[in-house]
């Protein structure tokens, strides 16, 4: 005989997979809480590291500026005692161009020229003076290019000024101080060489000898000087030192006195 099912079964599977859907729908939004936390968790600790390695540069960037700092103050103190031991070097090379100086103006200023004021400024040097006509002005000059310690003179005003009536004439000079030997340049200023340091022209003499000056005088044969005349036998001992050991013997022969 057939079994026949009068209940409501249709509606009891609709309720079981209606709470299977609910917890299938619970399971899943746990699962994605879960899943949630999780990445928020690796996300937070991926921030704290990059945090912490930011913190470690900035503290390693902060240190470098403090050690650039230091350079750049110990680059300072270094550029200053440079530019002392380079005004300590000029001046230690230049302790003797001031007495030179003055020495040079004392023996290059010629009668009727008379300075009233001297101002250098570095390697140029301004003249200021009166003087008893224009000649004695141009006489000053040649006697600065004839120095070895001033040159290039360059004369920007001379002019008829002034009451005194033996100097009438006021001039205003300037020239370029250097050294004997020292190289000029055409601009009237010292030419520097690679190191810095001013070129000097060699020392006549220094750079060039000549061969003949290492033959012996043995190398070539003396000849005996012939005998001179009779007529000027006289005139040839007076004339030449050399010959006058043989000039008696000579003037004996021709009948000629000493």
């Amino acid at each position: 005989m057939a079994k026949v099912n009068l209940l409501p079964w249709r509606s009891e599977r609709r309720k079981v997979r209606q709470q299977e859907f609910y917890y299938l729908l619970g399971a899943a939004a746990v699962g994605a809480l879960v899943l949630g936390l999780l990445a928020m968790f690796y996300y937070s600790e991926q921030i704290d590291g990059q945090n912490k390695r930011n913190a470690y540069l900035t503290d390693q960037i902060t240190q470098l500026d403090a050690k650039i700092a230091e350079i750049k103050a110990l680059d300072e103190k270094k550029a200053k005692l440079l530019r002392r031991k380079e005004v300590i070097e000029q001046l230690q090379a230049n302790r003797s161009q001031m007495v030179h100086l003055f020495d040079e103006l004392v023996r290059t200023i010629p009668d009727g020229v008379r300075l009233t004021s001297v101002k250098q400024d570095g390697d140029k040097l301004t003249l200021e003076g009166q003087s008893q006509s224009n000649a004695r002005v141009s006489a000053y000059m040649r006697n600065i290019e004839a120095s070895g310690w001033m040159t290039n003179p360059d004369l920007s005003v001379i002019e008829a000024k002034g009451d005194d009536k033996t100097l009438p004439y006021q001039f205003n000079l300037s020239l370029i101080l250097t050294k004997p030997g020292q190289v000029i340049g055409p601009d009237g200023k010292p030419v520097m060489g690679p190191d810095g340091k001013p070129l000097m022209n060699p020392a006549p003499g220094a750079a060039t000898t000549t061969p003949t000056a290492t033959v012996p005088a043995t190398a070539a044969p003396v000849l005996p000087a012939p005998p001179p005349p009779a007529a000027s036998g006289a005139a040839s001992s007076a004339a030449s030192p050399a010959t006058t050991a043989p000039a008696p013997a000579a003037s004996s022969k021709g009948g000629a006195t000493p």
